[in-house]
């Protein structure tokens, strides 16, 4: 392992991403990217008692999936990364509670699942453990009762608003002769512009997602082009023309392979998402189901993955405080 700039290590013994997995709910379904999805779900209780129950079932049934795919068991699995958007990261502790495996719950906001990979990637690189799971999960229902109106009183959305993604993704990652390997991390820095509105979460994290595409970049000596893709995690419509737009002042015109998870995952013209996807579970299914098959097909061998987060709450959005933003970035290669 080795540290290239102020932020990036590069990893020698490079992890491998054995499998991964994606379950998503009734509005995914009818999304472009349903095909990509291991299952989807028709009703957003899954037959639970509560949406937070439901989430739990998500991310169980994703971690059960994921392992099954990658033809491990839960023993085989040193150390678990996991986190989500509820107080206190319950959908993923009660979601992991039954597995017996050794549980880091992680909160980074919508970055959470990038953040996972790459502390996971850094335990195998070093030797400390032979495979990890990193997995995360979000509910549309659940984050909306938490951080903006019960779904009962109907408001209406603005149009900077997103839609939270409800689903979970999991990875395994491991040692194997075979990719796509994470070659590069690059944790990101806290990034706070004054963006207060917590209806408009592209704007608030856009700059952070811009500092950890510099700090990379810089760090490693490479150029956009480099990568068959650049991906953000969720800044939607309006934060990825934020982004394209303020990286130029920086030099880099990334239109041309840059994409945002938060665009990918709706129809914009035929569902009712405004400014796109957002959600834990964003950029962990869009990666776990889409992306992951377009590098095992070498449609994409070199991809830059950042996850963007607002590190915020309910309480300091009603207390009128800024918004910060976080971006954690993996090179993901075959």
């Amino acid at each position: 392992m080795k540290k290239l700039g102020k932020q990036t290590l590069q990893l020698d013994n490079k992890p491998s991403i054995l499998n991964t997995a994606a379950i998503v709910g009734p509005k995914e379904l009818n999304g472009p990217l349903a095909k990509y999805f291991d299952k989807c779900v028709e009703d957003e209780f899954w037959g639970e008692a509560s949406w937070e129950k439901a989430e739990s079932k998500f991310i169980k049934e994703t971690v059960s999936t994921v392992l099954g795919k990658a033809n491990v068991s839960s023993s085989d699995i040193d150390y678990v990364f996991a986190g989500d958007l509820l107080n206190q990261c319950i959908s993923s502790s009660f979601g992991m509670r039954d597995t017996n495996i050794p549980f880091f719950g992680l909160f980074g906001a919508c970055s959470t699942f990038v953040e996972g990979l790459c502390l996971g990637s850094v335990f195998i690189d070093s030797g400390a453990c032979k495979n990890v799971l990193c997995a995360t999960s979000s509910h549309f229902c659940s984050a909306e009762k938490q951080f903006r109106f019960p779904l009962e009183l109907g408001n209406q959305r603005t149009p900077t608003s997103q839609w939270t993604v409800t689903g979970s993704g999991a990875v395994v990652l491991g040692k194997s002769d075979t990719g796509p390997y994470i070659t590069h991390i690059t944790p990101g820095k806290i990034v706070d512009l004054g963006i207060k509105d917590a209806n408009n979460m592209g704007a608030a994290m856009a700059p952070a997602a811009l500092s950890t595409l510099c700090a990379h970049l810089e760090d490693t000596g490479r150029s956009p082009d480099y990568y068959d893709a650049i991906i953000t995690g969720d800044l939607g419509y309006l934060g990825k023309d934020i982004l394209i737009d303020i990286a130029k002042t920086k030099g880099y015109d990334i239109a041309s392979i840059y994409n945002d998870c938060g665009v990918l995952i709706f129809d914009k013209k035929k569902q009712d998402t405004h400014s796109g996807g957002s959600g834990c579970a964003c950029i962990a299914t869009v990666f776990s189901g889409y992306l992951y098959k377009m590098m095992k097909e070498n449609n994409i061998k070199k991809l830059l993955l950042i996850a963007t987060g607002a590190l915020t709450n309910a309480t300091t959005s009603q207390q009128g405080e800024s918004i910060p933003g976080i971006a954690h970035a993996v090179a993901i290669e075959m």
